[in-house]
């Protein structure tokens, strides 16, 4: 996609010359096509152009569902990435990615994700009662993500939340451990982002407290008891019966044990009075991990001094939560748009990190560029978002000055290649001084790499295009397997 529009009647062109190659039996020619009208899209002015695109856009994406479990997952994986930036692309086709009983996981699981990103209002009956059924299924993992689905879709449609919890509340009743576990740490979020709402649950997952054995949740059961100690008749009590373990227990749930006993201490001082002296006694002296002892430390002192700024402080207003935290920033979408179809799209992520050698994509400005719908620019990365050197404190110098005219082929006459090779030296060798000093990384009495210096601030190893480089090979010997990370 070397070619930029220059007028957005152009660009319109193209793209519906190319729209019927949409109707390939080719995977990778469709793919290819998307991509290409995706990338046009970005210089047509027209919304209901960009409608009419979108909506032809659909119909190849469905029809590569019907396609060997390989495709399939490409085209899904490819449709989660085009949902960000084109949301009216398969809106009305969500149950094309119901997941059948023959499907492989990777592409259950994928599937799923699209099934949230679909869900709204108007089909929250439809997404539920699938999801219900999914929840019941063999496979454990898919079970996991359907349950949690169903949390986040309570956090993502608000007025479908009751309907979602009471959907938890029947997976709950079923007494099958791994769904408990997953609903005790979906609720907990419900009640992160509807404080004060659906507080009579509580009781439904306390009766359940014997099926929690992994740390996430016991952490989000530990964490709903000390919210609402001042609401849980017997609080004190549940607390202490996860106390008996603390010692034995990961870092997250001695975290959590140790928030909540100092809520519990805030909310009901009467309950807590002889539980919070004895958890700060082992967070501060019975403990290595740093996180926890300097968590002790906090608590112990704001307790201790000021009870007031600790009620405020740790039972203060909860970050606002969502259900939106797997979308990609704005930057990446736009350039993971550029490269539908690649490997790069399967991975989700920037090109450059899947491939090492790949240069970054970037839409190319021209006045058909409709820079006010771009991602980027809408997210707060607008027209100042790629700054020069000068303005990062990097300004031109005259040594980089000689090199950049070298290297355009504007060298003064009479330079030759070594004059080129001496600017490039004082260049780099300029840049390495600077770098160096700013690290301070000589501040000791050694040399960077342990080679002895004369001063302080002295280089410890000055590399010149004259001395001799000793080189370094893997070793192939013996216990070693040929690879440079042996």
């Amino acid at each position: 996609m070397s070619y930029v529009p220059q007028e957005c009647a152009e660009a319109l062109l193209l793209a519906e010359r190319i729209a019927p190659r949409l109707s390939h039996s080719n995977s990778a020619v469709v793919l290819t096509c998307i991509r290409v009208i995706l990338y046009l899209m970005n210089y047509i002015r027209d919304e209901k152009q960009i409608s009419a695109l979108c909506r032809k856009l659909s119909p190849p994406l469905v029809t590569l569902l019907a396609k060997g479990p390989e495709i399939q997952y490409l085209a899904l994986r490819n449709a989660l990435l085009i949902l960000q930036r084109r949301p009216e692309v398969l809106r009305n086709d969500i149950r094309v990615f119901f997941c059948k009983y023959n499907d492989p996981i990777y592409v259950k699981v994928t599937k799923l994700e699209l099934i949230f990103m679909l869900a709204n209002e108007k089909n929250i009956n439809e997404v539920l009662t699938e999801l219900r059924e999914y929840a019941t299924e063999i496979d454990v993992h898919f079970v996991r993500k359907s349950v949690r689905a169903i949390g986040k879709l309570a956090i993502k449609i608000e007025p479908a939340a009751r309907q979602c919890i009471s959907t938890l509340l029947e997976l709950v009743a079923t007494k099958v451990t791994y769904i408990v576990q997953e609903a005790t740490v979906v609720i907990r979020n419900i009640f992160r982002k509807y404080p004060n709402q659906y507080e009579s649950i509580i009781s439904t997952l306390c009766e359940n407290l014997d099926s929690l054995d992994e740390p996430e949740a016991k952490a989000a059961m530990i964490w709903i008891i000390g919210e609402y100690a001042s609401r849980i008749e017997n609080s004190d009590a549940l607390l202490e019966d996860f106390l008996d373990t603390f010692a034995d227990e990961p870092v997250e749930v001695q975290l959590a044990l140790l928030t909540a006993t100092v809520k519990l201490f805030i909310q009901r001082p009467t309950r807590g009075q002889e539980l919070v002296p004895k958890v700060l006694k082992w967070a501060t002296e019975d403990t290595d991990n740093p996180d926890l002892r300097d968590r002790g430390y906090m608590y112990w002192r704001l307790l201790s001094s000021d009870m007031a700024a600790a009620k405020e402080i740790v039972m203060g207003e909860k970050p606002p939560i969502t259900a939106e935290s797997e979308k990609l920033d704005a930057q990446t979408l736009e350039e993971m748009c550029l490269v539908v179809g690649t490997l790069a799209t399967v991975y989700l992520k920037p090109v450059q990190q899947v491939f090492r050698s790949a240069r970054v994509r970037r839409l190319v400005d021209s006045p058909a560029l409709q820079k006010h719908k771009l991602p980027s620019y809408t997210n707060g990365f607008g027209p100042d978002s790629h700054k020069s050197l000068s303005s990062l404190g990097m300004e031109s110098r005259p040594a980089e000055a000689s090199v950049r005219n070298v290297m355009n082929g504007n060298a003064p006459n009479g330079s030759n290649l070594a004059a080129a090779v001496s600017a490039a030296d004082e260049f780099f060798a300029g840049v390495g001084n600077r770098q160096m000093a700013a690290m301070n990384v000589n501040d000791g009495y050694d040399g960077f790499g342990g080679s002895p210096t004369t001063e302080r601030h002295d280089m410890g190893y000055v590399v010149n295009q004259n001395q001799p480089h000793q080189m370094y090979a893997p070793v192939t010997g013996q216990g070693a397997h040929g690879d440079l990370l042996s």
